[in-house]
């Protein structure tokens, strides 16, 4: 009898990622959800107001926005993306991710391999 290789993986319980920053993290496929260190698949929710250190990670990291405006600098350039926009900022490059604005960014987030706060880099 042959062997049926895997066709889908349905991820129907997504794992809340607790922060000290009140961003909300729900990771899809990850680390920390399906111990996947290919990709990791987020749904993000950035309040007013919030930001992170700058970071240079070991990933690419692709953001869609789906809701509100998010600010990314990439090696000192300034780009603010709004709802529908997307942006693949390359690994190894200086970023800082950060909502300014007055309202909530929900926006969705991949990294390649997986984000892991071992490659991401912040600076202190």
């Amino acid at each position: 009898m042959a062997v049926v290789p895997k066709q889908y993986k349905l991820q129907i319980k997504p794992k809340n990622i607790p922060t000290s920053d009140d961003k909300i993290i729900i990771e899809h496929f990850g680390l920390v959800s399906d111990k996947n260190k290919e990709i990791s698949i987020a749904e993000m929710t950035a309040p007013a107001g919030w930001s992170e250190p700058y970071q240079i990670p070991n990933f690419d990291e692709y953001t869609l926005v789906i809701s509100g405006k998010k600010q990314v600098i990439v090696n000192n350039k300034k780009i603010i993306l709004k709802k529908g926009q997307s942006i693949k900022v390359f690994k190894n490059s200086r970023v800082q991710y950060s909502n300014p604005f007055n309202e909530p960014c929900k926006y969705v987030s991949i990294c390649t391999p997986a984000f892991s706060i071992q490659n991401v880099n912040r600076e202190l």
